[in-house]
């Protein structure tokens, strides 16, 4: 099922050393490879490394003739892992399961359609980046790629009813003066919520935001349509399918005690 966005899968990295994620929507398959180059091309200009190693498993996205000559003009080596084989890959299979977990959690609290899924798995990724772990010594993700705290102030309560500023100009001076959402997740590169008017089923970006975090309009409304909730209940993965990959630094070999914040190597999975 595609998400309200559109999208149909969607692509996840991972920086091995802080465990920062990155996760793109996208499309289709084939937009896999513009992502990952692009994605190079960013870690190389915002972090001064050069991804030295790339290993997947069989996804023929990854493997296109054109890819393949991405890899050797940018010096990459490419390594694909067995066939049936996941453990080879097994960090990227846990990070993928420990996404579709905390996503699948977020969409059963606020009981979203499963059209959401995109928004559900965007916001667990930013909270995953914001969440301390013990293989970081209880710091987060964020912390170590940074060099400094998250803050929490901005975190409010995924698919919570809030009211953002009615800015559309021109309306009736008796209209409404603000639009009832739901807030739905943190838009990338803009100190703003993303929601959802419940009115129009459009998302949009605001500052101004009255939060209601004990109120869950999607929640009320299964309560008084029990028989719909329930049609609506299903696993959040079912119907859609990802790649994967995770980033790999230098000098770290193992689960425990990474060394180094930017990716020196690359462990991918596509499906």
């Amino acid at each position: 099922m595609p998400s309200s966005c559109g999208a149909h899968y969607f692509l996840t990295l991972v920086d091995d050393a802080s465990r920062v994620v990155w996760l793109y929507l996208m499309r289709e398959k084939g937009e896999a490879g513009t992502r990952l180059k692009g994605f190079i091309s960013m870690a190389k200009t915002q972090f001064g490394k050069q991804v030295k190693v790339v290993r997947m498993d069989n996804g023929t996205e990854f493997k296109s003739w054109p890819m393949k000559s991405f890899y050797r003009e940018e010096g990459i080596i490419h390594q694909t892992s067995c066939v049936n084989t996941p453990q080879q890959n097994g960090r990227v299979e846990r990070k993928y399961r420990h996404i579709l977990n905390v996503a699948r959690a977020l969409r059963f609290q606020a009981n979203l359609p499963l059209t959401f899924w995109g928004e559900c798995v965007l916001t667990a990724t930013y909270l995953i980046n914001r969440t301390p772990t013990k293989l970081l010594n209880e710091k987060t993700p964020y912390e170590v790629l940074f060099n400094q705290k998250s803050s929490y102030d901005h975190v409010r309560i995924f698919g919570s009813l809030c009211y953002a500023q009615n800015r559309v100009k021109g309306h009736d001076k008796f209209a409404s003066r603000s639009r009832k959402c739901i807030f739905v997740g943190y838009p990338y590169g803009k100190k703003a919520c993303k929601l959802y008017d419940l009115d129009t089923n459009e998302c949009f970006e605001s500052r101004d935001v009255v939060f209601h975090e004990d109120i869950f309009p999607f929640q009320e409304e299964s309560d008084r349509n029990p028989t719909e909730a329930e049609n609506r209940s299903y696993p959040l993965a079912k119907d859609f399918s990802s790649g994967l990959m995770e980033f790999f630094a230098e000098s770290s070999q193992n689960e425990e005690g990474p060394t180094k914040i930017v990716p020196a190597q690359l462990e991918a999975r596509g499906r």
